[in-house]
């Protein structure tokens, strides 16, 4: 692979020309660059090639990046499971969550999130394949999920995130895409995170407006040694 500028200019090459495909407007889709597994300078790499948004998995090895690159002005996004124990330190430390699938946990966020703070951004995942492995609510579950966030003070929802199969079939990004434009006029939504490497102009020119890029920016993904 190339430097991480370059990687950076060739995503963004390969976006441009999913949303002109699309018949979309230029910038219409945000990129998230997933630097999960990989180390604090590669990120500082990505951020002075102009990247500013970045996704993690794992909320501990986010923590240790927020710290090490705490000079720079960088938004981060938790992109993983959250597990209850780790609420807290996501709602203290995260700008947005993409993998809100239950009301208790969306819960435990609006109530640990430090006063002063702006409102969390959040996204219902949706488990539109119905992988066991995977995690989100069934579509049909979205909405009622969708409900009772809205009305929590202090998040903020935004839309909805999934992760559709290796080698998903077109029409399972044009599912999801449909339940999120069914449910975008009832709560103002304005993000639909889908799309990776490999997946990125099918999910664009599905309606995504925001792809999930780790591997064609940062390379494969290190082994980490807590997955907590």
């Amino acid at each position: 692979m190339g430097s991480i500028a370059d990687n950076l200019q060739a995503v963004k090459a390969r976006i441009a020309g999913a949303e002109r495909a699309a018949g979309r407007a230029s910038g219409a889709v945000a990129l998230l660059a997933v630097s999960k597994t990989h180390a604090p300078a590669l990120v500082e790499e990505a951020f002075r090639a102009g990247q500013r948004a970045f996704g993690e998995n794992y909320v501990q090895e986010a923590l240790e990046k927020m710290d090490a690159l705490a000079g720079l002005p960088l938004e981060w996004h938790l992109v993983g499971p959250l597990q209850s124990n780790k609420t807290r330190l996501a709602a203290e430390r995260f700008h947005w969550v993409h993998t809100v699938e239950r009301e208790k946990v969306a819960r435990r966020l609006s109530e640990q999130r430090p006063a002063g703070m702006a409102p969390l951004q959040v996204l219902v995942q949706v488990n539109v394949s119905g992988e066991a492995s995977k995690g989100g609510v069934a579509p049909g579950e979205a909405a009622a999920l969708a409900r009772a966030v809205a009305g929590m003070k202090n998040l903020r929802l935004r839309g909805l995130m999934a992760i559709p199969e290796p080698g998903a079939p077109a029409s399972r990004f044009r599912e999801i895409a449909a339940l999120f434009g069914r449910l975008r006029g009832e709560f103002g939504l304005d993000t639909l995170s889908l799309g990776m490497s490999e997946d990125l102009e099918m999910a664009i020119a599905a309606g995504s407006t925001m792809v999930r890029v780790g591997t064609a920016i940062f390379g494969e993904r290190r082994k980490v040694r807590d997955a907590a």
